[in-house]
């Protein structure tokens, strides 16, 4: 009887303290595409032939990644959202499955963005390189470690949900930690083709 009653969810979806990170960290990120735009409008023909060392595959690649990462997160959240009190043990698994899903698309991401680092280190770049790579290696090197923190959250999404921790009516921690994640995603969304394909 509880699951036909319509619940009246909060918006934006999950915990608001996650917001007032999430707002920080996509203003944070804000400044620096700022920054890089700036830059590259003083030096366009070095921004462009510094690009030229990317690896744009890889880019693509790990956008492709990112984003059906993003849509196995939200398949999880909707079969908790959508499960019933007969089916909580099948909902659970289902949204389990999706979230291992994302854990190992967010695990091709890492190895394929350290191949990429190792490329481009290889070629005896670093910080003090030019302008161009400075902002590609604080952008891409900061947004790798939100990876790993989302890939953290998702793991420990995974075992709760795995162990049917999340209902129907209680699932603001699965909301909270796909908000999170979502966040990750819009910022390799934008940082991606500004830094590997605008010329």
């Amino acid at each position: 009887m509880s699951n036909m009653l319509t619940v009246k969810e909060p918006h934006p979806p999950g915990d608001f303290a996650i917001w007032i990170i999430i707002y920080v960290e996509l203003l944070t990120f804000a400044l620096l595409f700022l920054g890089f735009a700036f830059s590259r409008r003083s030096d366009i023909e070095m921004f462009n032939a510094s690009q030229l060392q990317l690896d744009q595959i890889s880019g693509f690649i790990n956008t492709l990644i990112l984003i059906t990462s993003s849509y196995f997160v939200a398949k999880a959240v909707q079969s908790i959202k959508h499960m019933t009190d007969e089916r909580i043990k099948e909902a659970s698994r289902a949204a389990a499955r999706w979230l291992l899903f994302a854990i190992v698309s967010a695990g091709g991401f890492l190895v394929v963005k350290m191949l990429d680092f190792i490329h481009v280190f290889g070629q005896g770049i670093t910080l003090s390189t030019n302008k161009f790579f400075m902002f590609y290696i604080m952008l891409t090197v900061f947004h790798f470690m939100h990876v790993l923190l989302g890939s953290f959250i998702l793991t420990v999404l995974y075992r709760k949900t795995k162990a049917q921790g999340y209902t129907q009516n209680d699932h603001k921690g699965l909301e909270t930690g796909a908000s999170y994640w979502h966040m990750v995603d819009l910022l390799w969304i934008v940082l991606f083709p500004l830094v590997y394909i605008i010329r």
